[in-house]
């Protein structure tokens, strides 16, 4: 796999160094994720045999979507989703989602709009190479835009949720504010850095107690959300 340097010379400086609270890297933290993923995937098992059978009766194409995103460290893995959007090989289109996107098909709508979409990200929890609560994992082509500074959010473990997925939870609806031409320039600019900085103030004091509280309140948003009328959500 490749990986993204953290600093100019790749050699991080040590956990300590960061500012970060010693939750992030903690025993205790991975042994939330550990049970909480596996939780989730045995409850939901039965929930992901119907969406995976909607996908594949709704559109041609594979079942999961595969991209490769930046986890800790800058190394690069394969996170997992349902397919949202048709197949179309030849046409990778941008790295971001904008609402009202015409490459999503029907039934990614209404998996964007409850958030199933995400649900085999959970085996990327049980792997190691997510966890419940960090930065969502983004491209390296946008974390390469970071400065110095803002790059130590490579230095965390990505997440499911987190403290800038909460506050910027409408986000393609801000996406499709802008131009299509601007839509990359105006992320990489405008979004990534303030969900960077979000994320990196959570960080250096994140707790059990945090990490707990943000999981409810997101699956408050997501339930709040899904109770709205239907609109075309990411």
């Amino acid at each position: 796999m490749n990986s993204l340097q953290l600093t100019a010379d790749s050699s991080p400086m040590a956990e300590t160094d960061s500012g970060f609270s010693s939750w992030n890297s903690s025993l205790g933290k991975r042994l939330l994720d550990i049970i909480g993923s596996s939780i989730v995937l045995v409850l939901a098992s039965p929930l992901m045999l119907l969406v995976a059978a909607a996908v594949k009766t709704g559109s041609s194409g594979s079942v999961f979507f595969r991209q490769e995103r930046v986890g800790k460290g800058g190394a690069e893995f394969a996170m997992l989703k349902f397919r949202t959007m048709y197949y179309r090989p030849s046409d990778g289109g941008p790295g971001l989602t904008r609402k009202g996107d015409n490459r999503v098909t029907p039934v990614g709508k209404l998996l964007r709009k409850w958030k199933l979409d995400e649900l085999p990200q959970f085996l990327n929890v049980l792997r190691g190479q997510m966890s419940l609560i960090g930065p969502r994992p983004d491209l390296a082509d946008f974390y390469a835009t970071l400065n110095p500074e803002r790059r130590q959010i490579l230095r965390l473990k990505p997440g499911i949720t987190g403290w800038a997925t909460l506050q910027f939870r409408d986000e393609e609806s801000v996406l499709a504010a802008v131009s299509r031409e601007e839509m990359v320039n105006f992320y990489i600019c405008n979004l990534l850095p303030r969900k960077v900085d979000l994320d990196l103030s959570y960080a250096r004091r994140a707790t059990l107690k945090g990490d707990i509280g943000i999981l409810l309140r997101t699956f408050a948003a997501i339930f709040s959300t899904g109770a709205q009328p239907s609109r075309d959500n990411r």
